[in-house]
């Protein structure tokens, strides 16, 4: 589930330009988002993993349901964490899960990995079995209806079987706030045209998901943030990776920014250029990642 995005996919806009980083629905620019979702899971791999090892779990999990899986970046991480388990990755995108595919066997894992391809916010879903572990990372806030989503995850759970929803809390951040010298502020923004793009058009990003999860018939089992504050300079992948983010926001917010921030963001983003975001020794990786965990009430 881009997921925009750049969280993201979905019904809305998110980190990746006018649609989140995992996309849930078909036909929406497979090929770029999942540049951007492999990208993100590379850059941010440690972080996932340690919301993974956070997870309050009573035992490890033999079978897990990852929701929106994107290209896979959780679905791995996943597989890394619990070397016993088997993992059904779930996504509307089937480019995203021939890509998800390709990587298991490239990591000899296919034996450990099924997809299915489904929309979340159709009104059945196929079987999922009984997982010990539902996880879902930037793909609730784009359903049309996440309540109804939340009580099917409650359901699908096995008897102590626990949901683990991440949130991304925007596009990550790349300059710093003065930058760059000829039009400080510039990051913010176009942070500011996506949020009111977002505000209108994916009214469930940023919830606050504990009471939304107590309402659906959860019980709370943990809750935390996890902030992310990489320095990027010199390295090649952050540099892609501020690259296809900032690209797939200017085509967000394109026709709302002036034309001097508009040329000043084009040059950020032309790779071969002296002003390119990828060589700038100031470069950052800055976002937070909000997660909750909650089994059956």
């Amino acid at each position: 589930m881009t997921h925009e995005h750049p969280q993201h996919g979905h019904a809305h806009q998110h980190q990746h330009g006018n649609r989140p980083a995992h996309s849930h629905r078909p036909g929406e620019d497979d090929a770029g988002q999942a540049e951007i979702l492999d990208l993100d899971a590379e850059v941010l791999a440690e972080h996932t993993a340690a919301i993974t090892a956070w997870l309050p779990l009573a035992a490890a999990p033999q079978q897990i349901v990852d929701l929106g899986s994107g290209t896979g970046a959780g679905t791995f991480a996943l597989l890394d964490r619990f070397p016993e388990a088997s993992v059904l990755a779930v996504d509307a995108s089937p480019g995203h899960l021939l890509r998800l595919r390709e990587k298991a066997c490239a990591l000899g894992v296919d034996n450990r990995v099924r997809t299915v391809q489904a929309d979340l916010d159709a009104d059945g879903w196929p079987d999922l079995g009984a997982p010990d572990l539902v996880w879902a990372s930037a793909s609730v806030h784009h359903l049309a209806d996440p309540d109804r989503a939340l009580r099917q995850v409650r359901e699908l759970l096995a008897p102590g079987g626990l949901f683990a929803l991440v949130e991304l809390s925007g596009f990550p951040r790349f300059l710093p706030d003065d930058a760059p010298a000829d039009r400080p502020g510039l990051e913010a923004r176009c942070h500011a045209a996506t949020d009111r793009l977002h505000a209108e058009h994916v009214p469930h990003r940023g919830a606050d998901w504990g009471p939304v999860l107590t309402a659906a018939g959860f019980a709370l089992a943990g809750a935390r943030t996890v902030t992310v504050d990489l320095d990027g300079a010199g390295r090649e992948t952050v540099g892609r990776y501020a690259l296809a983010t900032l690209g797939r926001l200017r085509g967000a917010v394109a026709e709302t920014l002036d034309a001097a921030d508009l040329a000043a963001l084009d040059r950020l983003l032309d790779a071969d250029g002296p002003d390119s975001i990828a060589r700038r020794g100031d470069l950052v990786v800055r976002t937070e990642r909000q997660v909750w965990a909650a089994r059956r009430a």
